[in-house]
């Protein structure tokens, strides 16, 4: 079953969440969604919530020419996640993809400063966190924010998805504290099969978002 759009998958992600914090399973939470498609839907969490959001940037590295197949992330000032796997069978080396890596790391820093200014990132330590992104294909770009956010010792780490593949699903459950994914399909192929509007999201969607949710 598809989704109409991403605001439309935030608000049955947000209904799922209503549950747990019913429940007071949710310490202080925080959403941060991963932009720019994780945005919208993590605003409709925030919102059944009522809770602060704000982003997380993480930059994917793809493969040399294909750029849009993820072998890795980089978020921060963090070392780079790589999938040892997929490089040995690629024939890659972190080496060849240090120019690829700074690429990212320079998008990542004018991102950063496109959607949050001046404010400083907010502040996790011993908060619930729910991780929220539009879709969950390889989850490289997840794993790194994950790893990211476990150092700076959250209470509880959540990441929330519509919809995902269900290996990496399985897989990311052992970096989070909980996954909730609404969708798993078998023939997933790419996250953007499973809306009906996928378009892309825009830097100044984010920040208009961003804005709103503060007021």
């Amino acid at each position: 079953m598809r989704f109409h759009n991403r605001r439309e998958a935030g608000q049955e992600l947000g209904l799922r969440f209503m549950e747990w914090a019913s429940d007071g399973e949710l310490f202080e939470p925080v959403v941060l969604a991963l932009p720019r498609g994780g945005v919208p839907v993590g605003a409709e969490v925030a919102r059944a919530l009522g809770v602060p959001l704000d982003v997380l940037v993480v930059r994917k590295i793809g493969i040399p020419g294909h750029r849009e197949t993820g072998i890795g992330a980089v978020v921060g000032d963090d070392p780079p996640l790589f999938d040892r796997r997929s490089l040995t069978v690629l024939g890659l080396t972190e080496e060849r993809l240090a120019e690829d890596v700074a690429r990212e790391r320079e998008e990542l820093r004018r991102r950063s400063l496109r959607y949050r200014g001046d404010r400083p990132a907010p502040d996790v330590g011993r908060r619930a966190v729910i991780l929220v992104d539009d879709g969950l294909a390889t989850g490289a770009t997840a794993r790194a924010a994950l790893r990211h956010l476990r150092r700076q010792d959250p209470s509880r780490l959540i990441l929330a998805v519509p919809v995902g593949a269900p290996e990496a699903v399985s897989a990311l459950r052992e970096v989070a504290d909980d996954v909730v994914c609404l969708r798993q399909p078998r023939d997933f192929q790419a996250v953007g099969l499973w809306y009906d509007d996928f378009e892309q999201v825009t830097d100044e969607e984010v920040v208009a978002t961003l804005a709103t949710h503060r007021r």
